[in-house]
């Protein structure tokens, strides 16, 4: 690198001035100075920063490091404190403009005729709700009028989820549910001991039907006239009488979630439930009460120990995390603000009907559930099965230590839970026995993989989650399919015989209709192979009936989750949303019957992203195929990320986040209201 610099002619200097030149290297560093003849003469003076190039040297420092620490700490402190204050200050401003001091007019308000007078029709003879009150509030709202109406059932996550990505402006939807508010589920058992606020788990279901400009009719459904297109529901009028009224619609949407399975045990009005939010105010009243009347002179020693003996029947995920969270109010809370004797004397007992808690998850993590509940002293039950539940001890058998004899025992109980799986609701049952031989299912409604009802006219009427199932029939489907293109061809079905590259192509037919065969046809070569009995290249008419049924057998029914109903709630979102898109280009061309879901949307397939599980300062997850792991508190902390992640709005988030960092600093809070 060369550097030039060029010296001003100074008196008695030739003409000419000279250059002088500087190479340096990135190895050697060399200072050039100028003789005494050379140096300029100044009144002026190099600047600090010319100096600086010139020679390399640092520039001098008038403080020390210390107090120039000292500076920014201040200032980096003092900013923080102005941003806090300027917060303050445009929260309140921002709070002050939401009130209002004036009665706010609106003056001349149009209501249709057919809203304040609805008529009357139907098989009952019943108030048709064909226009609603706010109908013409707006012009946007008078345009909805004329859109199709899509009625939904229920407004769990299969409804939300559904809501959430509907276009606002293809259908008047209209939501009819006996609960206003979405209930954030998963977290229920927080509730149930303080850990979350029962406020931080529910939204208003209006708020979420205002992205679609819905309705909201809180009634509970009881009938449907398919032929009608009318849903019969029912409330209780100002003076308590019920009074019922028709809701037509053009697609109807049930949802309406199931009920808990009583598994035909007596004396279950002596148990707590844990499906609404009711139920975890009760329980949490009932737990704060048990550990009042336990602390009072009167309680003998044996009542105490009775009263604090809980008893959670169900060994899954609800009852699991129901255990964990009473094991952490008592272990962390309890200790503080009662005596320590009730902290010896309190019993946590858990009875599973299987072999192992969990027994949906991967085997390690159902073994680190029960290693992690054996280390905090919650009793597991397992081989247990309850016989009845009275109103002081709960009478279960379990199988001896040879697996074959079993033994009936009596366990003193102050508090218990049923969570031992789901069960049909009284108006699923209805719709059941109303469609006859369509519905074989008696523990949901079944469905096509379209999730429309089956016995229902085609695309009129779908079923989303806990209360329906997807049927599974691939072999009847299939065969019916071959059956009827051996008659279009003039052959006997019977006489039927496939080709491998035949195989292929109903191999193709059965991923399109039924995608939760997909895992089980990757090979079709070694299936083909395995049901060609007779080793002739082809498979026959009875050899391929094996093989599909043996598919049959393999598909199981989709899990009553959340997630599931979420991705359900989703899916039918997105057809609809085509559906509505293609309606145009289907009327020009008059079609108005026929499979058109399956024409223009692929049939439901259900991804499982996964289960988890608190179970007491930790958390187990499983992610299926073997992959799962379990941890203390950083898995605790992940549990919550993805809970906090897929709640429905930011109010209840931060909710959410508030009442955590509260039980941090302040605990739970031990009262009953």
């Amino acid at each position: 690198m060369l550097r030039t610099y060029r010296v001003a002619r100074a008196s008695g200097l030739p003409t000419a001035p000279p250059t002088l030149t500087l190479t340096s290297t990135t190895a050697t560093r060399h200072l050039f100075t100028l003789p005494k003849s050379l140096q300029l003469r100044r009144p002026e003076k190099l600047s600090l920063i010319s100096q600086r190039q010139l020679s390399g040297r640092p520039l001098p420092r008038t403080q020390s490091r210390l107090l120039n620490f000292g500076y920014r700490t201040a200032a980096w402190f003092g900013s923080s404190i102005a941003f806090v204050g300027l917060s303050f200050v445009a929260f309140f401003l921002y709070d002050a403009s939401t009130y209002s001091s004036h009665a706010t007019n609106q003056g001349d308000i149009t209501v249709p005729k057919l809203a304040l007078n609805p008529r009357r029709g139907g098989p009952k003879n019943l108030p048709i709700l064909e226009i609603f009150l706010d109908d013409d509030d707006s012009e946007e709202k008078k345009k909805h009028k004329e859109k199709p109406r899509l009625v939904i059932l229920g407004g769990g996550w299969g409804s939300v989820a559904l809501l959430k990505e509907l276009n606002p402006d293809d259908y008047h939807v209209t939501v009819v549910s006996p609960a206003n508010y979405f209930l954030f589920t998963p977290m229920l058992p927080s509730a149930t001991v303080g850990t979350l606020e029962l406020k931080s788990l529910v939204e208003p279901i209006r708020n979420i039907i205002d992205r679609v400009k819905g309705h909201y009719v809180r009634a509970a459904a009881e009938d449907v006239d398919f032929s009608s297109r009318l849903v019969e529901v029912s409330q209780k009028d100002p003076r308590g009488n019920e009074v019922r009224f028709y809701v037509p619609y053009d697609k109807l949407v049930i949802a309406v979630g199931s009920t808990t399975n009583p598994h035909g045990v007596k004396g279950l009005e002596n148990c707590h439930f844990l499906k609404d939010i009711n139920d975890a105010r009760q329980i949490r009243n009932k737990i704060i009460q048990n550990l009042e009347l336990s602390c009072l002179p009167t309680t003998s020693d044996e009542e105490r120990k009775r009263l604090l003996s809980f008893v959670v029947c169900g060994g899954g995920p609800t009852g699991v995390e129901f255990a964990a969270e009473l094991f952490d109010l008592l272990n962390e809370d309890l200790t503080l603000h009662f005596p320590r004797l009730l902290r010896n004397e309190i019993s946590v007992h858990l009875i599973q009907s299987r072999d192992h808690i969990l027994n949906t998850y991967d085997e390690a993590v159902s073994k680190y559930a029960e290693d992690r509940f054996s280390r905090d002293q919650v009793d597991v039950l397992v081989n247990s099965r309850v016989a009845e539940v009275r109103p002081e001890s709960i009478l279960f058998t379990q199988l001896g230590p040879d697996g074959k004899t079993t033994v009936t025992k009596e366990l003193p109980m102050g508090f218990c839970l049923w969570s031992t799986g789901v069960s049909q609701a009284e108006f699923c049952k209805r719709i059941s026995r109303q469609l006859g031989p369509a519905q074989t299912n008696r523990h949901a409604l079944e469905t096509d993989t379209h999730l429309r009802l089956n016995g229902t006219p085609l695309g009129d009427v779908y079923a989303i989650g806990d209360c329906s199932t997807i049927q599974n029939n691939v072999a009847d489907h299939i065969i019916t399919f071959l059956r009827n293109l051996a008659w279009k061809h003039g052959k006997d079905p019977e006489s039927l015989e496939l080709h491998f590259s035949d195989w292929r192509d109903v191999a193709q037919q059965i991923k399109k209709r039924f995608p939760q065969a997909t895992a089980h046809l990757k090979r079709l070569d070694k299936l083909f192979e395995e049901y060609d009995k007779d080793q002739n290249g082809t498979l026959d008419f009875g050899e391929l009936r094996e093989l599909l049924k043996q598919i049959d057998s393999k598909l199981t029914s989709l899990p009553a989750t959340a997630q599931r109903a979420h991705q359900q709630g989703q899916y039918l979102a997105h057809k609809f949303n085509k559906l509505a898109r293609a309606a145009p280009g289907l009327s020009a061309n008059e079609i108005h019957e026929g499979d058109l879901d399956a024409a223009v949307y692929k049939a439901f397939e259900y991804r499982h992203l996964g289960s988890l599980a608190y179970i007491g300062n930790s958390a187990v997850f499983d992610w299926g195929d073997g992959w799962n792991f379990s941890g203390g508190l950083w898995a605790v902390y992940a549990w919550r990320s993805i809970y906090f992640t897929q709640s429905v709005s930011l109010r209840t988030r931060v909710l959410m986040a508030m009442d955590w960092g509260k039980r941090a600093l302040f605990g739970r809070d031990l009262m009953s209201y």
